[in-house]
């Protein structure tokens, strides 16, 4: 209730949340605020809208998106960190707000956080599996190199291939290795050097420095095109103790420029003594072949004998058996004389004139029979051993052109439209070559 007297000064909501706004930034302005995040919520505006909290107080809290997108680590709910805000209220609710510009992530540094949030998810994708990583060209074409123009790794790694392999091309793809942007040359760089036919292995790398300095080694563009890189890449980043993302996907990781460069190639030192050491073992290889190929040939011709030897040694059998046929059918004639004169003189001595003539009858047909059989045998054994019995038997001798040419004994010697004559057991025939079927 409004007491009588000089009136008091009313203000309106707008002007105390004015007042309040301006006894903000006079009194507290710019601050460092620790606390949890909690709430956080991403819109497609790419802002941060969060509770900045502790054990007793929230406050709401946003970061626009040209302050959030500077951030290398992604912030979360219950990531305790440090902001650097500026306190004002927000006129539309009349509600006490934190304008952040910056936040850090409290015990553990930016970058270092950064890496391990970007390391657990990329080695959930699987970009770190063993089983996706590709072994590195033996002999390589060309060898793709993403660093500075200017530094000594380049110059090493150039050394080292020269000495090493000069059988391979050096490509050199140009890129700024730190700063802003760097990381998206270098990506741009390995995506150039796939795009070259005779490039084999890409190394990537450049030499050592600070965690800030390695930076563009540990960003995402760097990991994807890493692990979209048609050939093997290689990652030399900094020293021996410096690990970095791109070393965790690439295909293979040496500890300096230096010794990657001597990964990706053979030394021609070593490559020439096992070309020697080969041929040795090559020529002693072959050497004891050839002694097994002529001592087995040796052994065969031993067994094998003279060919000529065996072919007399044969003529001469069929001679002996031809012999020994003739002296059995001679033995066998006589054999049946004698019987038969065993024969005779035991009808002579049998008795009367008509058994004697009955018998003598008998003799002389047994006689004719005899006389046969034997002219039988002896032609039966003769014509086992002449060619002619073949014709008897329904084969036949072909002849080139007439009964007196040379003998055929390959149909595939003639030709479609030849003469040839047919001698059979009895008589010839002439016959023309249709065809022939080998």
């Amino acid at each position: 209730m409004l007491r009588a007297g000089r009136a008091p000064h009313i203000l309106s909501v707008s002007e105390l949340a004015q007042l309040l706004r301006s006894a903000l930034d006079a009194g507290v302005g710019t601050v460092w605020v620790a606390g949890e995040i909690s709430n956080l919520k991403r819109p497609a505006s790419g802002h941060l809208y969060f509770t900045l909290k502790d054990d007793r107080t929230q406050l709401g809290a946003v970061m626009f998106r040209s302050a959030a997108q500077v951030l290398v680590f992604q912030p979360a709910d219950g990531m305790d960190v440090v902001v650097r805000a500026r306190a004002d209220l927000y006129p539309a609710r009349g509600a006490l707000q934190l304008y952040v510009e910056a936040m850090e992530p409290r015990g553990l540094g930016a970058l270092t956080l950064a890496f391990e949030q970007l390391k657990a998810r990329l080695g959930a994708e699987g970009l770190f599996a063993d089983a996706r990583k590709r072994p590195l060209p033996r002999w390589p074409r060309a060898v793709g190199i993403v660093t500075a123009l200017h530094g000594a790794a380049i110059h090493d790694m150039r050394t080292v291939l020269a000495r090493r392999w000069p059988a391979a091309a050096v490509v050199l793809r140009p890129v700024r290795v730190q700063g802003r942007g760097a990381a998206r040359e270098v990506a741009a760089g390995i995506e150039d050097l796939n795009r070259l036919a005779d490039v084999d292995v890409v190394i990537i790398g450049r030499g050592g420095g600070s965690l800030e300095d390695l930076w563009a080694f540990n960003e995402e563009v760097v990991a994807r095109a890493i692990a979209a890189s048609t050939v093997p890449v290689v990652s030399a980043v900094g020293h021996e103790v410096d690990f970095t993302i791109a070393d965790f996907v690439a295909d293979a990781r040496a500890p300096t420029p230096t010794a990657a460069a001597a990964l990706v190639v053979p030394d021609r030192i070593d490559v020439v003594g096992a070309l020697a050491r080969a041929e040795t073992g090559l020529r002693g290889a072959l050497a004891r072949r050839v002694g097994q190929a002529r001592e087995r040939l040796v052994a065969l011709d031993r067994r094998l004998g003279d060919p000529a030897r065996r072919l007399r040694d044969l003529m001469v059998r069929v001679d002996e058996l031809g012999t020994r046929a003739g002296r059995a059918l001679a033995r066998r004639l006589a054999w049946d004389r004698r019987e038969l004169a065993a024969l005779g003189a035991r009808l002579e001595r049998g008795g009367p004139v008509a058994r004697l003539r009955g018998a003598r009858e008998q003799l002389e047909a047994a006689t004719g029979r005899l006389g046969f059989a034997a002219a039988m045998r002896v032609r039966h054994a003769l014509d086992a051993l002449s060619p002619l019995a073949c014709l008897e038997r329904g084969y036949a001798i072909v002849r080139r052109g007439d009964a007196a040419g040379p003998v055929v004994s390959d149909a595939a010697a003639l030709k479609a439209g030849e003469t040839v004559a047919l001698v059979f057991a009895r008589s010839r025939a002439r016959a023309r070559v249709e065809d022939t079927e080998g």
